[in-house]
Order: structure tokens, then C-alpha cells, then sequence
């Protein structure tokens, strides 16, 4: 069954938007060209969604982590940043509408936290906000078949993936699936579903944004609890992917150089390819800009070149 929702005009002006601004992202090559700007992003999202849970390492203890440096800190903190580590490590081997795969990630994100990670709670739960009572979660029993109807959901392809992502993170909350790590996996589950219809929202770190305002967070989630339907909840995540992507918009002001270039294409091809093929990938490029680009990378032994003239192929260098 379609979870309840309704499109309002705040959305589709939203998705409009944001529909703009991917294809502006794309078209300039932006965070895919810049490793070290795709591991910052790792870094942030990481160290955004584990403090909005209430981990207290910073970015520079998360960096040391990921280089192997030894870090002192809480053990379980230091746990929770190598559990998710290994979710991105892994996450693109993940596809959304399993939920065999919903339930590995889970296990990967908690293993070594909680008892029986990668399983649906077996006990009722609510939420507590202060001294209030904020949602009582299904019973447990329920907890099954909810997430069975939840992942049919997902595998709606008429559905735009925008509002999907959005939709099953809030009803992933409501439902409540998990003892521990419920806020964890609605959020990475959402990039999840945007990644595999977006590649670029694997390093987008949206959840900045939502750990630098997370009563705005959670008063999406309690405004929509009420009214029965993820409306409200739309508009905000939608609105805070909006904001993600104009900052990358706005961060990202270079154009591609020569070595940017190279860069990427090596990145993305392994096979020998022509010229021919560099300048279908750079489409915005001239044909002297191509031959420049190649020759650069030829002298800088980044790639060998084949042949002569029309029967020229180049191959990636394995020095």
C-alpha cells in the first residue's frame, strides 16, 4: 500500500529546483572530480549523522580514524565511526529495495553496539523527548509485515525517487524497525535511494544540514506524526537537499582543468579508448582541447599512447 502524502505546490517547486541544480552539477563535473573533496564529504556526513545520535568525536578525530592514526576517545564512539565506515565502504553494493540488504547494513552499522544487530526489535518502543512522550512506535509484532509493505513500496518505478526517499525515511521512523539505529538508517537508506537515481548524492553531505538544526528535524517528523502522512517531512528534507545542493553549487567554483579531466576519465574507464571517446565524455570540449589534454597525459606517463594518426588508442599506464 502507498504510504499517505499529498504533493504540494512547496514540493514540485522543490524538485524543480533541485532537478535544476543536479543537472548544473553534472554538466560541470562537480564533487566527482575532486578526491579530496569526495572525502571531506565522507567525513562530514559521517560526523553529522553520528552526533545528531550523540557521538562526540570531531572531524579531525573521524580523519585520523579513517588514516589508521590512533585516536583517544569513547570506545563505543570510536566503534560507531568504523561500523559506518564500512557501510560507505560497501553501501554501493547495497540496493535500496532489498531488504535483506536494509538488515546487513543495519548489522554493519551496530555490530558490536547492541545485541542482535541486523534484526527487527522484539519489544515495544517509544520516543521521549524531555519528560514527554513523543510517538509510541507500532507494536512489534507489526514490525514485520510493515517493512515488507514499506520495501514494496519501493520497488514502485513510477514513483519519483525524490519523494521516495523522503516517504521511506519517515515512515522507517514511524514504524520504528530497530532498538538502536533508527535515525542512522533512515538517513543512510534516503542517500541510498537518491544514489542509485543520482550518483552525486554519495558525497553530498546533506546531513549536515540537518545536524546544525535538528529541531527543525525533529519537528518535521512529530508535525507529520500527527497529521498521519510524511507531507511535512517532504518538504523539509527536500528543502534541506535543496540547500546541500547549492552550497556544492556555490563551493565549486572552478572549472575543469587538464588534470581534472585525465583524472576523471581514468576514474571512470579502464578500457583503451580514442580521442573520439574523450571528447564524448567531455562533450563542452574542443578537439584541440582533447589532443592537448592527451598529450599532457601521455608526458606525465598517466596513459600510453598506441598507434599513429586515425588508428591512435590510448591505454591507462600501469606505472
Amino acid at each position: 500500500m502507498k504510504p499517505p502524502y499529498e504533493i504540494t505546490q512547496e514540493i514540485l517547486r522543490l524538485i524543480t529546483l533541485i532537478s535544476v541544480q543536479i543537472g548544473e552539477i553534472n554538466a560541470k563535473y562537480l564533487i566527482k572530480t575532486d578526491p579530496i573533496l569526495r572525502k571531506q564529504n565522507q567525513i562530514k556526513t559521517i560526523h553529522s549523522s553520528l552526533s545528531i545520535e550523540g557521538n562526540t568525536l570531531t572531524e579531525e578525530q573521524i580523519t585520523a580514524i579513517i588514516e589508521n592514526k590512533r585516536v583517544i576517545g569513547p570506545q563505543k564512539d570510536i566503534i560507531e565511526v568504523l561500523n559506518t565506515l564500512e557501510v560507505y565502504k560497501n553501501i554501493r553494493n547495497l540496493k535500496s529495495s532489498s531488504e535483506k540488504d536494509f538488515l546487513k547494513a543495519h548489522k554493519m552499522l551496530l555490530l558490536n553496539l547492541i545485541k542482535n544487530p541486523g534484526k527487527y526489535r522484539s519489544q515495544g518502543v517509544g520516543i521521549v523527548k524531555g519528560s514527554q512522550v513523543e510517538h509510541i512506535a507500532p507494536p512489534y509484532e507489526n514490525v514485520s509485515f510493515l517493512m515488507k509493505d514499506l520495501f514494496e513500496y519501493l520497488k514502485d518505478k513510477s514513483e519519483i525517487a525524490l519523494i521516495k526517499s523522503c516517504v521511506f525515511h519517515y515512515e522507517m521512523e514511524f514504524i520504528h524497525p530497530f532498538l538502536d539505529g533508527n535515525g542512522r538508517m533512515g538517513r543512510l537508506w534516503q542517500t541510498l535511494i537518491l544514489m542509485e537515481a543520482y550518483p552525486i548524492f554519495e558525497f553530498l553531505p546533506f546531513e549536515t544540514l540537518i545536524s546544525k538544526n535538528q529541531n527543525a528535524y525533529y519537528n518535521a517528523l512529530s508535525i507529520s506524526d500527527k497529521q498521519g502522512k510524511s507531507t511535512v517531512f517532504i518538504e523539509y528534507m527536500l528543502s534541506i537537499i535543496n540547500k546541500s545542493l547549492d552550497d556544492v553549487l556555490s563551493n565549486s567554483v572552478k572549472k575543469l582543468t587538464e588534470s581534472n579531466r585525465i583524472s576523471l576519465f581514468l576514474e571512470e574507464n579502464d578500457k583503451d579508448f580514442t580521442r573520439k571517446d574523450y571528447l564524448n565524455y567531455f562533450k563542452d570540449i574542443s578537439s584541440s582541447t582533447a589532443s592537448r589534454d592527451l598529450k599532457k597525459a601521455v608526458d606525465d606517463n598517466l596513459i600510453i599512447k598506441i598507434g599513429d594518426k586515425k588508428t591512435t588508442i590510448y591505454r591507462k599506464s600501469s606505472t
